[in-house]
């Protein structure tokens, strides 16, 4: 499936900031389950300082602000051909080694609730679908519920409120993955739905390493391994790591956020099948 994606985010600061960096996580990679076909970056208010790969094989572009700055726009634009291959990934590949996927993280850390949950599972062979029925008993416990998270809400806090968002359900899944002595990853990236319109929000889901398939994909909040209608964009050992946009600034005061995402089938595709249909 070919997919085309425009994201542009908007900070509009009440207060001048005099010195600030941005690290964007915003550039899809070419892998086993998705081929870039294009991909554009333009950044409006700030300067564009070195791009690199991280510690998880991002790649990451940096950029600074300053000199008063009110306002900085980055927009996001392209075309990604997906795969489906039933949310298999493959081998591991990057800098990080996989016996630290199996460390938690402060966001990660279970306590009695995550413990507890955990300790209903356990991997007799069928590691696959072990996973499965701890995604779904993930979903059963956090209620999918906008509004009551936030980016630096635990997994144990998010189990514990009953109520939650992917990012929750992701973190939440990962740290019980880790207690059963898997090695797991945050994912971020992009999700069409059919039944939404174009107009989408950004994504996150889990990964777990599992033997004689390598990485392995869990939906928890769609209740699905990823398909061709999933674009990656990083991977970390919790959201933070792997969060499109971290940022550090020093004046600026409130920042007013604003995200405009389309997520749609590439245009071509469209038309080839009203053809069809017709």
């Amino acid at each position: 499936m070919r997919i085309s994606i425009h994201h542009q985010t908007q900070y509009r600061f009440d207060q001048p900031v005099w010195h600030g960096v941005q690290r964007l996580r915003l550039t899809p990679r070419t892998c086993a389950v998705q081929q870039v076909l294009d991909w554009s970056m333009t950044v409006e208010g700030g300067v564009v300082e070195c791009a690199y790969e991280d510690h998880n094989f991002n790649p990451v572009t940096l950029i600074s602000l300053g000199a008063g700055t009110g306002e900085i726009t980055v927009t996001c634009a392209g075309t990604v051909e997906t795969r489906d291959t039933a949310g298999v990934l493959g081998a591991h590949t990057g800098f990080m080694p996989l016996w630290l996927l199996t460390n938690q993280t402060a966001l990660t850390r279970p306590g009695p609730k995550m413990r507890a949950l955990a300790a209903r599972f356990r991997d007799d062979g069928n590691t696959i679908g072990m996973l499965h029925d701890l995604s779904t008993a993930v979903a059963d416990a956090v209620v999918y519920e906008a509004g009551h998270t936030g980016a630096t809400t635990t997994a144990e806090a998010a189990l514990a409120s009953g109520r939650g968002v992917c990012q929750d359900h992701a973190q939440v899944f990962i740290g019980a993955a880790r207690l059963l002595g898997l090695p797991a990853r945050y994912v971020s990236g992009y999700l069409l739905m059919e039944d939404a319109g174009a107009a989408q929000a950004s994504h996150g889901w889990a990964e777990v390493h599992v033997a004689g398939l390598g990485w392995v994909g869990f939906d928890v909040s769609n209740s699905k391994c990823p398909d061709s209608s999933y674009v990656r964009l990083a991977v970390g050992a919790d959201y933070r790591d792997a969060a499109p946009i971290t940022s550090m600034a020093q004046g600026g005061g409130t920042a007013n956020l604003s995200v405009e995402l389309v997520v749609a089938a590439h245009q071509s595709q469209q038309q080839q099948q009203q053809c069809v249909d017709q």
